[in-house]
C-alpha cells in the first residue's frame, strides 16, 4: 500500500473513532438532597423519601427526605445547642454574617430560579425575579440586627432616681412551618429575621416544594453561620409540626405554613410550655414590604432598674 493510501485509511478510522466518541450518551447526575440538621446533611433516620414534581408540568425533579419526628427531635437538640453562641453574638457580628450569606445566595441565583420556577410553575423571568427579591429581603433583614434594639428598647420615665432601660432580648428556639405558596423568597420572609434577632430555628420547608430550603442548607454550611443556628427539615407539614409545637424545648412556633384546623391544634399544643405563637396571615403578600414586625415577634422585653447616682 502507497503511503498516502495508508494516510487516507488512518484518516477514515480516526473519522469513524471520533464518531463513536459523539454518540457517547452520558448518565445524568441527579441531586441527592438531604436534611440540614446540626451544620451537617443527614438523611431521615427512617430513610424514606418523597418525590418531588414540577408544580406545572408535573414532571419528577428530586427524591426529598421524608423527615420523622425523630428527625424533628434531633433538630431541637441542635437548636438549643446553638442558642447561647448565636444570642451571644454581637448584633453587628449577626449582620455581617448574615450578608455573606446573601453574597453566596446571588452566586447561585441560577440554581436557585430553577428550583423556584420548578416548585411554583413559573418562567424563567419571574423565578429570577422573584430570588432577586429574596436575596434583597435577606440583605434588609441582615441591616436590621444591630438596629431593631433601639426601636424596640428604650428608656422608660420614672418616678425616683433610677434609669429603668427596657431592651430586647432572643426568644431561643423558635420552630418555623415555611408557606406552603412561595418557595423562597416566602421562606426567607419567614427564616431571616428569625436568625437576625438572635435566635435559632427549626424550619419545616414547604411540604410540595422543598428543594429551594434544602439547597439553602447547603449555602448556610458553607458560610459562617454556627452549626445548629438553622436546621432545615422536609417532609410532611402535620407530621412535623405537632412533635415541635408540643416539644418543651421550643420557645416559640410560627404558623405561616399551617392553616384551618392544623394551626388551630398547633396552637393548642403549644400552650403547654406557653410558646409565642405568630398565626399565618389569611393572604400574605410576600413581594409587599415586610416591615419589622416579623423581627419584634420572636424578641422578648428585659427591664432593668439602676440607680442614677450622684
Amino acid at each position: 500500500m502507497s503511503d498516502n493510501a495508508k494516510h487516507d485509511s488512518a484518516k477514515h478510522d480516526s473519522a469513524k473513532h471520533d464518531g463513536a466518541k459523539q454518540d457517547v450518551t452520558r448518565l445524568s447526575v441527579f441531586k441527592t438532597y438531604k436534611l440540614y440538621v446540626g451544620g451537617k446533611f443527614p438523611r431521615s433516620e427512617s430513610g424514606r423519601v418523597y418525590e418531588v414534581t414540577d408544580s406545572k408540568s408535573g414532571d419528577w425533579l428530586a427524591n426529598a427526605p421524608l423527615s420523622s419526628r425523630k428527625d424533628a427531635r434531633d433538630a431541637v437538640v441542635a437548636a438549643r445547642k446553638a442558642v447561647p453562641g448565636w444570642s451571644g453574638a454581637t448584633a453587628y457580628n449577626r449582620g455581617q454574617v448574615l450578608y455573606r450569606v446573601a453574597e453566596m445566595l446571588e452566586g447561585r441565583r441560577e440554581q436557585f430560579a430553577r428550583e423556584v420556577a420548578g416548585a411554583e410553575g413559573l418562567s424563567k423571568g419571574k423565578a429570577s425575579a422573584l430570588v432577586d427579591a429574596a436575596v434583597d429581603r435577606w440583605v434588609w433583614y441582615a441591616g436590621w440586627t444591630d438596629k431593631i434594639a433601639q426601636v424596640a428598647g428604650g428608656a422608660n420615665p420614672v418616678a425616683g432616681p433610677y434609669f429603668n432601660l427596657s431592651t430586647p432580648e432572643p426568644t431561643g428556639v423558635v420552630a418555623v412551618l415555611a408557606p406552603q405558596d412561595s418557595s423562597f423568597l416566602g421562606l426567607i420572609s419567614v427564616l431571616a429575621p428569625v436568625i437576625a434577632t438572635g435566635n435559632t430555628a427549626v424550619l419545616v420547608a414547604a411540604e410540595r416544594a422543598p428543594l429551594p430550603a434544602l439547597s439553602l442548607g447547603e449555602v448556610l454550611a458553607t458560610s459562617d453561620v454556627p452549626a445548629g443556628v438553622v436546621n432545615i427539615l422536609s417532609g410532611r407539614t402535620a407530621e412535623l409540626a405537632a412533635p415541635l409545637a408540643a416539644h418543651q424545648d421550643v420557645n416559640a412556633l410560627d404558623l405561616t405554613g399551617a392553616a384551618g384546623e392544623l394551626a388551630v391544634e398547633l396552637e393548642r399544643a403549644a400552650a403547654d410550655n406557653l410558646k409565642r405563637v405568630r398565626r399565618p396571615s389569611p393572604a400574605e403578600d410576600w413581594t409587599a414590604d415586610p416591615g419589622t414586625g416579623r423581627l419584634t415577634a420572636w424578641l422578648e422585653t428585659k427591664t432593668v432598674w439602676h440607680p442614677i447616682g450622684v
